[in-house]
């Protein structure tokens, strides 16, 4: 059999195929970025014929740089930005309207009036999510009503909705496969995530007709077959998971307590919590982790909206660093007496506080306040920001087994951020030897499902630890940062 696996991942700001052996080990990599829209304050658009011409290309790329033919591929898997919204034409393949992207606002007042209506205690009874723009639903049906005509021909059968993983496979098959997995389908806001099905109720109260809907399918499964000529030979496409999902699968977080965050310009945390859907006390989200063999598994989720762009402002912003990578030696030269704290609210306070209209707070400034005390600062909010999530994920899920946290993404790399991390959250944190983990799951779900990869268990065991951070900061010194770290929040929120 052939023992090639290949990734799609399809991301906000560019799209990566990525060649993996059967052993999942990387082969080769191609990326291209496209182009970002913004068409009013608050609107962020993609154009669809981008984003599939990017996979198309850096697939292609990636095969003639590996010197591997599509024949050699045993799965294709996708993993894409999740709730960003395509609605197209079954006839000719073509959107009717820009995407709309995960970060986009428009139907805020939509989502407004939809609370007004009282439908946010259902939503999150049956959804695990809140009202809120950031998920598909609005954005179908703002397509629907602005583009002329549309909604009348959704009616009659002729328009599709899918997240991007959907529109992709569609153009990959041809048209033949109108499909998305459970993990996107639970970003929709309409998905029961109990039931495993598009829930009428809601779909009538945020006016999604039930024809521009995919079916829904395992995350690990035959999706449908590329068309031969967009590679070179048909290749099976057999792994569909959402990036944060895909990033959970891709850290072998198979066992309930164990949670991953990823850190980009944002990080979010998914915490295994096992086949039963839990409610959130504290704001935060309930989502399919993943869906195997009609099972599902369940994740509490947080998002912190502000991560590694806190330190792209030092840099952009301020200019008192040229290069990222700065920071790390500059916190270590800081004055450990200052207590200073950086509450980056840039876009407001994400969970578990949930506050849009929160702002950036600098607290504990002195004439001895320099460069040093500022890029400390910074990194420890990333370390400050996890705790209150963790917390919160552990108030919410009281399973017995113990925390497990396995991080990811770019900030990562940064040995004195995880090593604060592990202090503040009194907690290891193990970094992988694989920090792209996202594309590492989409890959093991379709290697799984063509038989190239070994079972979730066996997967877990091969899982390759880097660094594990181990706390090593004194009690009394993390309560006091802990209780520093609470007024500044305080401050912001007022």
């Amino acid at each position: 059999m052939a023992g090639y696996v290949l990734a799609v991942d399809q991301g906000t700001t560019s799209t990566r195929a990525i060649l993996f052996s059967s052993s999942l080990s990387v082969i080769a990599v191609a990326q291209q970025e496209f182009r970002q829209h913004f068409p009013e304050p608050g609107w962020v658009e993609h154009d669809p014929e981008d984003l599939w011409a990017t996979t198309v290309s850096t697939v292609n790329e990636v095969l003639a740089r590996a010197d591997v033919r599509a024949a050699d591929i045993a799965a294709l898997g996708i993993t894409n930005q999740r709730e960003t919204t395509v609605v197209w034409d079954r006839k000719t393949g073509r959107a009717i309207h820009n995407a709309i992207v995960w970060q986009d606002r428009r139907t805020a007042e939509r989502c407004a009036a939809l609370k007004k209506e009282g439908i946010e205690p259902l939503v999150s009874e049956r959804t695990g999510l809140i009202v809120d723009p950031y998920f598909s639903g609005t954005k179908i049906a703002w397509i629907l009503d602005r583009v002329e005509g549309a909604r009348a021909a959704a009616e009659r059968g002729e328009l599709a909705f899918g997240t991007v993983d959907s529109f992709l496979l569609w153009r990959m098959t041809g048209g033949k496969v109108h499909a998305t997995d459970a993990t996107n389908a639970s970003r929709s806001m309409i998905y029961d995530i109990r039931t495993g099905a598009f829930d009428r109720d809601l779909m009538n109260a945020v006016g999604v007709p039930e024809s521009v809907l995919p079916e829904v399918k395992d995350s690990s499964g035959h999706f449908g077959t590329t068309e031969a000529h967009l590679f070179g030979a048909p290749i099976k496409v057999c792994g569909i998971a959402g990036d944060q999902q895909a990033a959970v699968v891709g850290q072998a977080c198979f066992r309930p307590g164990m949670m991953k965050v990823t850190y980009g310009t944002g990080a979010f945390a998914l915490l295994n919590i096992g086949d039963e859907p839990v409610a959130s006390k504290n704001r935060l989200l309930t989502t399919v982790a993943y869906q195997l063999n009609g099972k599902r598994t369940y994740a509490i989720e947080g998002a912190i909206f502000v991560a590694g762009s806190a330190v792209q402002w030092l840099r952009d912003g301020l200019g008192i660093i040229k290069h990222a990578s700065e920071t790390q030696a500059l916190a270590a030269q800081a004055d450990p007496h200052q207590k200073v704290y950086l509450v980056p609210a840039f876009t407001g306070l994400g969970a578990p506080y949930w506050e849009p209209e929160a702002r950036g707070v600098l607290t504990g400034i002195t004439r001895g306040t320099g460069r040093a005390e500022l890029a400390r600062a910074t990194l420890e909010s990333v370390g400050y920001q996890t705790h209150d999530l963790y917390d919160a994920m552990r108030a919410d899920w009281s399973g017995d087994s113990e925390t497990v946290l396995r991080v990811d993404g770019g900030m990562v790399r940064d040995d004195w951020t995880m090593q604060f991390l592990a202090d503040v959250l009194d907690a290891p944190v193990d970094r992988p030897q694989i920090i792209e983990t996202t594309a590492l799951g989409a890959a093991y779900l379709a290697g799984l499902a063509a038989g190239v990869c070994p079972s979730p268990e066996e997967f877990g065991k091969h899982w390759k630890l880097d660094r594990r951070f181990t706390p090593a900061m004194e009690g009394s010194l993390r309560g006091e940062k802990l209780k520093g770290w609470a007024e500044a929040i305080g401050r912001t929120r007022r």
